[in-house]
C-alpha cells in the first residue's frame, strides 16, 4: 500500500497529508531484531559545555546531532570555541574541540539562540554567570514561555547578576564575582543542581547543594571525569573549595552512551506489541535515568540487562524486551525524577495494561516543552483512551481499546514519539502531524523503528 491509501480510507484524516507527518498502521507482525539509539542528549549538552571550559583538546564519539544540542554547539562555537566535526552517520558524530579554558570564551556577536533547548539555557546560564562580559541567553517562543526562576534564584545568592523577563527568557547576565553558596532544592532537579555546579567552576568557595531525591548525576561524572573533585553524602553534593592555582578541567576523551530516553520508545513499543523480542545495544543505564525499567518491571515486564560496561564514567549495557501481560501500578515519590521524561510514552503502556495506573508528584510535566499532563490527556483521548487529569498527574483504567485518529505532537518531540507508538497498538491508522520535532532528541526515530518491522513511515510530499 502507499502511504496515502490508508488516509484516503479514513476522509477526514486526507487534508493532513503533507510533509513532517508520520503514518502508523495497527502492527500485525511482532518487532523483532537489535538496533541502537543515538547518544545520549543529557550528557551530550554537558559534553559540549564541558569540553569548551577544558584546558586541551576533546574527543568525544557518538556525539547526538539534534535540534536541541546543536542549538548548544552553535552558542559553543559563537563563544569563540574551535569545534571539528567527523559526521560518522547521520545520527553519530565524532567531535574535536579545542578548549579555551574557564576565562578563555569571548563574547558573542548576538544573544546566544538556545533555540528550544532548556537544558542549554539552564545550565549555559551557570556557565555565562561567571564570564568577564556580558551575555544574552534566548530561544524559541517556546522557549520562552519555559520558567527560569528556579535557576536564576540560587544563580543569584551565589552574587550572579542576572536579569530575566518576568522570570523567563531572555536572560541578560551581567559580569559579577561569584562566592559559594550552600543550596537546597525543594525538588530535585539535575538542571538546577547542574547550574549551580558550573558557576561554581568559577568560585574559589566550596558550592554545596542538596537533592531531596535523586536526579541525573551526569554532570558531576563528567566533572569528576575531568579531574574535579565532586562527593557526594546524605543527599548533599559538593564541590569542594579549590586547590592552589584555581580549577582547571582536563580534556575529556569518551563515547556517548545510547540515549535511554530514546531507548524508552522502542522499549515500550516491544513491551505492548505481542510476541515482540528486541535488543536496544549499549544504551546508557545510569540508575538515575531507568525508573521506566523499574516502572515496567513492577508491571510484569520482561525486561533484561546484558553486558554492562564503563564509559565516560557511565554504565552502559544492551537491553532486552519482550513482550507481556502487564498489570497496572502506581507512580509517585523518587521514582518520577527518574522517569520524567518518559511518563508520555509510560502513559501508553498503562492504557494496555490491567487495572487502574496512576501517575502522581508529576506536575514538572506542566512546564515541559509544553504542558505534557494536558496535552497528553487531549492527544490519547483522540486515539480512544480514557484518561482522568491531576495537577500533578494523571490516571488510566485498562486495558483499553485504541483507535487510530490523526494526533498533534503540539512540537513536542517525546510526545510525537509517544503518539507513535500508540499507534503501533490502535485499530486502523493513526497519522501524526508536525512530527518533525522528533528530531529534536531522537534523529532517524521512524527508520529505526522500521529497522524492528514496525509499521511506521514518512508522510510523502502530495
Amino acid at each position: 500500500r502507499s502511504a496515502t491509501d490508508p488516509v484516503t480510507s479514513q476522509g477526514d484524516l486526507t487534508d493532513m497529508v503533507d510533509s513532517g507527518k508520520i503514518i502508523i498502521h495497527c502492527q500485525s507482525s511482532p518487532l523483532t531484531g537489535s538496533i541502537s539509539v543515538p547518544g545520549d542528549k543529557s550528557i551530550s549538552h554537558r559534553a559540549v559545555m564541558l569540553a569548551a571550559l577544558a584546558e586541551g583538546t576533546s574527543i568525544i564519539r557518538n556525539w547526538l546531532p539534534a535540534g536541541d544540542t546543536l542549538a548548544t554547539l552553535e552558542v559553543i562555537r559563537a563563544l569563540g570555541v574551535p569545534v571539528e566535526v567527523a559526521e560518522r552517520s547521520p545520527h553519530s558524530w565524532e567531535l574535536r574541540i579545542e578548549g579555551r579554558g574557564l576565562h578563555g570564551l569571548r563574547k558573542a556577536n548576538a544573544p546566544l539562540d538556545c533555540r528550544n533547548a532548556g537544558t542549554a539555557i539552564r545550565l549555559l546560564t551557570g556557565v555565562m554567570s561567571g564570564q568577564s562580559f556580558s551575555s544574552v541567553l534566548d530561544g524559541s517562543e517556546q522557549l520562552r514561555k519555559r520558567p527560569m526562576d528556579r535557576v536564576t534564584k540560587p544563580l543569584q545568592l551565589m552574587g550572579a547578576d542576572i536579569k530575566a523577563q518576568d522570570g523567563h527568557a531572555p536572560l541578560t547576565i551581567r559580569p559579577a564575582a561569584l562566592y559559594g553558596v550552600e543550596y537546597s532544592m525543594s525538588v530535585a532537579s539535575a538542571q538546577v543542581k547542574s547550574a549551580i555546579l558550573l558557576a561554581g567552576l568559577f568560585t574559589e568557595d566550596a558550592v554545596r547543594v542538596y537533592q531531596p531525591g535523586p536526579a541525573r548525576d551526569h554532570t558531576e561524572r563528567l566533572l569528576m571525569a575531568m579531574g574535579t573533585i565532586i562527593t557526594t553524602q546524605d543527599g548533599w553534593v559538593t564541590l569542594g573549595d579549590a586547590p592552589l592555582g584555581g580549577r582547571r578541567l582536563l580534556p575529556l576523551d569518551m563515547t556517548v552512551p545510547g540515549d535511554f530516553s530514546s531507548a524508552a520508545f522502542p522499549l515500550v513499543a516491544a513491551t505492548i506489541v505481542p510476541q515482540s523480542d528486541i535488543t536496544i545495544r549499549q544504551v546508557g543505564v545510569n540508575g538515575t535515568r531507568i525508573g521506566l525499567l523499574d516502572m515496567l518491571r513492577a508491571m510484569g515486564a520482561d525486561i533484561s540487562i546484558n553486558n554492562q560496561q564503563v564509559t565516560g564514567g557511565e554504565l552502559i549495557a544492551d537491553v532486552r524486551v519482550k513482550f507481556s501481560e502487564l498489570q497496572a501500578t502506581d507512580v509517585s515519590g523518587p521514582i518520577v525524577v527518574r522517569a520524567i521524561d518518559e511518563l508520555p510514552v509510560w502513559a501508553v503502556v498503562a492504557a494496555r495494561a490491567a487495572g487502574l495506573s496512576t501517575v502522581r508528584d508529576a506536575a514538572e510535566l506542566r512546564v515541559k516543552e509544553v504542558d505534557r499532563i494536558a496535552v497528553l490527556a487531549g492527544e490519547l483521548r483522540r486515539l480512544g483512551v480514557t484518561i482522568d487529569e491531576h495537577e500533578d498527574g494523571f490516571a488510566i483504567g485498562g486495558p483499553q481499546h485504541l483507535r487510530g485518529a490523526g494526533v498533534d505532537s503540539h512540537d513536542d518531540h517525546r510526545l510525537g514519539m509517544a503518539l507513535a507508538v500508540a499507534g503501533l497498538v490502535a485499530d486502523g491508522v493513526t497519522l501524526v502531524d508536525d512530527a518533525a520535532c522528533m528530531a529534536d532528541s531522537f534523529p532517524g526515530f521512524v527508520e529505526t523503528m522500521q529497522q524492528l518491522g514496525a509499521s511506521i513511515q514518512w508522510v510523502a510530499v502530495s
